[in-house]
């Protein structure tokens, strides 16, 4: 029965959970309006090796990742599943990687479906699977490599090992054009250690160069082409993007060295309870070669990203896939021993989490309301669906641990569905601007020129619209290295500048404009502009229409 319905209950359960969802809720700022407008900028402009943010030059990342958002846009069309579909596409393929790499490990069914479905349930995993930005895209890629590695070293065959080599090359290339130079050095982590330990280090200089072959062959067309088009690229995400992120003293998101351990356990959420079973199974068979080898592709990775000066929440994200396959394994074990005393402890702890979480909002929408009555009724309505889903699923596990050991994936599903759609309009009207400028299309359809206080509003704006050519009011953030060349320089006007801007502009035509007003300098940002404007508000988002002025 396992071998017959494990795939398909899996396809289900992603169309239900991934895919239905990618169309609910707006681009969340600044991430996914930003990689929406990029990709959507290629597709209209044709310009596919060097990427730019709104006509504007930015280096920040290779271009296969906005390739891949840009191919989702082309095919579904330029709306939120097309921009969405790269990262659930991705996040899928990891989740059919993780069933394949445990066949390989221990061939055995049971081991595969559990595995998958532990790792398809960490929350973590599922959010960043309906989040369009290039993390689930790299963790795709960083996985392939991992099971890539293990194919080489467990391959019997020469004909075998070539092809995983290749496979291997052909994952650190794409790795490589979607994050950067993170891509070749993670599987060195993994390999190197494993490949001395085995006495087969011999192994990675006779076939380790089919991989380097292969993973030139994918990347250096593009290489060529960025260097021969922008001159400049290589210096700045080089050291712009590496070295200094991840080793100057000014680094960004500058976190301790043991920033990834508490998140770690958090990632694993709603399986929370099974890691100290792992870690004990995983210590007592450290000397097998698979649990060896599972063990270094966790903690290399996360060794090297907890000693990095800048880390984010989703580095680490590459690391959930062995962790998955180790839990699997240990909770296949503990089913076919009749033992549920760790899923009922699982169970129970994930029900006093969602009981917390209840209690909490509903102390809060009684003192001091998050959701307006009347208005935001739905929301407050699929809220608390999406809780007292979660408190039913683990209520199951924890009565009857061994027959309802899966029911967290169906709280974890409905929590990630539903989530999104059930913010409140305070989040939701500050976070996605993009639905509020749809409210407004027509009217900023017509304008002629456009001005904006925030990257995020205005890529939003820029990709509704379909246009590039938004003036940055007072703010250059991440472009400023972009804004640098000559001829991108007149994109942004400071406060001594916008009336004389907003003066010439309106002879040419109506004015559109988007704010994020937040406090009291975007306030002294709007007093500065005319005052016989057409004025829209939504959250903090104000939407201005000026209309054309004679000569």
């Amino acid at each position: 029965m396992i071998r017959r319905w494990a795939l398909p209950l899996l396809l289900l359960a992603f169309g239900v959970f991934y895919l239905l969802p990618l169309a609910t809720h707006g681009l969340w700022i600044p991430d996914e309006t930003r990689y929406a407008q990029i990709s959507q900028e290629m597709l209209l402009t044709g310009k596919w090796a060097s990427p730019h943010f709104m006509g504007i030059r930015y280096f920040e990342k290779p271009v296969a990742g906005y390739w891949m958002i840009a191919l989702g846009q082309a095919v579904f069309g330029q709306n939120l599943f097309g921009v969405r579909f790269a990262s659930a596409l991705s996040t899928g393929l990891s989740i059919l990687l993780v069933y394949l790499v445990s066949r390989r490990l221990w061939n055995d069914p049971q081991k595969s479906l559990v595995s998958s479905v532990l790792y398809m349930s960490f929350v973590s995993v599922a959010m960043l699977g309906g989040y369009a930005n290039l993390d689930p895209q790299f963790t795709f890629w960083v996985n392939l490599t991992g099971v890539a590695l293990w194919f080489c070293f467990d391959s019997t065959t020469r004909r075998a090992r070539l092809w995983s080599w290749a496979l291997l090359g052909l994952a650190c290339g794409m790795g490589f054009m979607t994050k950067g130079f993170l891509a070749w050095l993670l599987p060195v982590l993994i390999a190197l250690p494993y490949a001395l330990w085995q006495k087969r280090s011999g192994e990675l200089f006779k076939f380790g160069p089919v991989a380097v072959v292969m993973a030139i062959l994918v990347s250096l067309p593009w290489a060529l082409a960025v260097h021969l088009q922008e001159p400049d690229y290589w210096h700045f995400f080089f050291w712009h993007e590496h070295i200094q992120r991840f080793a100057g003293e000014d680094a960004q998101h500058a976190e301790p060295f043991w920033y990834y351990l508490p998140l770690l356990v958090a990632f694993a959420l709603p399986w929370v309870a099974l890691l100290p079973s792992t870690v004990k199974k995983a210590w007592v068979d450290k000397r097998l070669p698979r649990t060896a080898f599972l063990l270094l592709w966790l903690l290399m990775p996360l060794a090297f990203f907890s000693l990095a000066k800048g880390k984010l929440p989703s580095y680490i994200m590459p690391c959930l896939l062995p962790l998955a396959l180790l839990m699997g394994s240990t909770l296949s074990d503990k089913l076919a021993q009749g033992q549920g005393r760790v899923l009922r402890l699982n169970g129970w702890l994930n029900l006093v989490i969602g009981v917390l979480a209840l209690v909490a909002l509903t102390w809060v929408q009684l003192k001091k309301p998050v959701y307006e009555h009347g208005e935001e009724t739905l929301s407050l309505v699929l809220v608390f669906i999406c809780l007292f889903g979660w408190v039913l699923a683990n209520l199951l596990q924890a009565a009857r641990p061994l027959r309802f050991w899966a029911a967290p994936l169906i709280g974890s599903g409905l929590l990630v569905a539903l989530a999104p759609a059930a913010l409140p309009h305070s989040v939701v009207y500050n976070k996605t601007p993009d639905q509020f400028i749809i409210d407004h299309l027509q009217e900023l359809r017509s304008t002629t020129a456009l001005l904006s206080n925030d990257l995020g509003a205005a890529s939003a704006l820029s990709w509704q619209l379909a246009r590039a050519d938004v003036t940055l009011y007072n703010t250059i953030g991440e472009v400023k290295y972009g804004l640098a060349y000559p001829d991108t320089a007149h994109r942004k006007v400071d406060l001594n500048q916008v009336q004389q801007w907003m003066t010439d502009a309106r002879k040419q035509g109506a004015v559109g404009v988007v704010m994020r007003v937040k406090g009291d300098d975007e306030v002294a940002e709007v007093e500065l502009l005319p005052k016989d404007g057409k004025r829209y508000e939504q959250g903090n988002i104000v939407i201005l229409i000026f209309a054309k002025v004679a000569q």
